[in-house]
């Protein structure tokens, strides 16, 4: 006897095909950029029909929102596992922001030039990036109440990493240093985990 499709089985089926199409949609993003890519050119590409993308948003502008703010969402809970799984309050820290550079590590330059000539898009990777400079001065602060980071004014170390990371999102320390922003990250990673390490007596 077959089994009735209900409209909760359709909508799971809907769901599961929007979360593959934004997956490969960022791995094609971050590997190529999107500003160049109509929905024809993204149907061609991920070989599928554009009512298919249209389960992702309504539009072009709203694809790319969308592919973007899943991604981060993802990454973001990527990173928050590492940190989790690290039980040394020191080391969180630098666990912290060598996961961060490990997600932009597929990252092309394309992709970063797409996001500074589109705001929205810029505006999702600030936003991130205000989150991250949020979570360093959490890990900051935990990390000198166990004992395990110099006593540090939290509040400035954030804000100055904050200053650092809106100098990668916005280029201008790739422009400096021919970095990644991966290879950024991780090198802000050794002077701010190196700088805050309490030395042996």
């Amino acid at each position: 006897m077959l089994r009735r499709v209900g409209p909760t089985d359709s909508l799971a089926r809907a769901d599961r095909r929007r979360a593959e199409l934004l997956g490969r949609l960022a791995d094609l993003f971050l590997a190529e950029g999107f500003l160049a890519f109509g929905v024809g050119d993204l149907a061609a590409r991920l070989r599928c029909s554009r009512s298919s993308l249209y389960l992702v948003a309504n539009s072009k502008p709203e694809i790319v929102l969308a592919t973007l703010r899943a991604w981060f969402r993802g990454a973001t809970e990527r990173i928050e596992q590492r940190v989790q799984a690290e039980p040394d309050p020191a080391a969180r820290l630098r666990t912290y922001l060598l996961a961060v550079s490990d997600e932009l590590a597929p990252a092309s330059p394309s992709f970063y030039a797409d996001l500074l000539a589109h705001p929205p898009a810029g505006e999702v990777y600030e936003e991130n990036t205000r989150h991250a400079a949020r979570r360093v001065r959490a890990l900051v602060d935990a990390g000198v109440v166990a004992g395990a980071l110099r006593p540090v004014d939290a509040v400035f170390v954030g804000a100055a990493v904050a200053e650092v990371m809106t100098g990668i999102q916005a280029g201008r320390v790739g422009a400096a240093t021919g970095l990644s922003d991966a290879e950024a990250y991780r090198a802000l990673a050794d002077v701010v985990v190196g700088g805050l390490a309490r030395r042996p007596a």
